[in-house]
């Protein structure tokens, strides 16, 4: 996936996690939301003007803005998953506790 599709899927995320729509976001970056869509699709990039705004609007850090590892493939993850663990046993124990939690 290229960066324009990652950090777009990532400011949807993020906007979502809010409770924005897009026409409430839109409004806060002072774009349309057709703009806003079409950057959250990849097909269209910001200018640094809107990427500031979007750290202010998302009440996010910068980096938080750029952290998208986590939407890699589902058996990507899970691989990674298996492998931390794997090199840090002592480490199962917490984990399930944190995943029985999470899925309850």
């Amino acid at each position: 996936m290229n960066i324009k599709k990652q950090l777009g899927q990532r400011i949807k995320e993020l906007r979502k996690k809010r409770g924005l729509s897009q026409e409430k976001l839109s409004e806060k970056l002072d774009i349309s939301q057709n703009a806003l869509s079409f950057i959250e699709t990849g097909e269209n990039f910001f200018t640094s003007d809107t990427l500031e705004k979007l750290i202010t609007a998302l009440e996010i850090e910068p980096e938080e803005l750029f952290t998208f590892k986590h939407l890699q493939p589902k058996n990507d993850l899970l691989n990674e998953i298996v492998e931390i663990l794997q090199n840090n046993p002592e480490k199962i124990q917490e984990v399930y506790k944190i995943t029985r939690a999470l899925t309850l």
